[in-house]
């Protein structure tokens, strides 16, 4: 099959997929692990910067970038969590319980609703998976995680319950929302605009 433009943004979501294989064999905070985990930030990044670019935007490619971002992330906490357990308190560990629970009920409540895998790239959603994303590098660095870590959560805990309740409230999945808060300030705006024209 020749390799044209349209298929390269897939290709690069592919990468991350590939990525988070890789990792599963390699030694953490190892010059190789982190040759990898940065390959794979770069396509988290670059696929959808190319999708946009060239107007190349599919479902199927929402899609597997949800799949590859859940396996990517997946694979580096499972990897990273033994770290986390022995440097982390306790009482932290609730926190990301309360989100995997509510994460879970948020999949469940769009698979009931829209029955599909429903993952949205909200603005909250960008910015947990870049507070996870970054913990490797400053466990290095700083020699803790606790501080990204629990910025982490409170932003995990926002984005989960801000998709759960999207997903209950809206009557049909949109891949492109971004956030409540932008909703509500476009539909004030037009309630407005409304009034004025009445």
């Amino acid at each position: 099959m020749r390799i044209t433009k349209s298929h390269i943004p897939n290709i690069v979501t592919s990468v991350r997929i590939a990525g988070a294989v890789f990792l599963v064999f390699s030694e953490l905070f190892s010059p190789l692990y982190f040759i990898i985990y940065t390959v794979c930030g770069v396509s988290d990044v670059l696929d959808g910067l190319l999708a946009r670019h060239w107007k190349l935007q599919s479902g199927s490619g929402a899609v597997l970038d949800s799949i590859a971002d859940l396996l990517f992330y997946g694979v580096s906490i499972i990897r990273i969590f033994p770290y986390l357990w022995d440097h982390l308190p306790f009482w932290i560990w609730i926190g990301v319980a309360f989100i995997l629970v509510v994460r879970t009920a948020s999949y469940l409540a769009a698979g009931i609703r829209y029955r599909r895998f429903a993952s949205m790239h909200t603005y909250a959603n960008k910015l947990t998976g870049a507070c996870v994303f970054a913990i490797p590098y400053l466990s290095v660095w700083t020699g803790t995680p606790l501080y990204i870590c629990l910025f982490g959560c409170f932003v995990g805990a926002v984005a989960s319950l801000e998709e759960l309740i999207v997903h209950l409230t809206s009557k049909q999945y949109n891949p492109d929302f971004k956030s409540v808060f932008i909703r509500a300030r476009a539909s004030g705006g037009a309630k407005a605009q409304n009034a004025e024209n009445a």
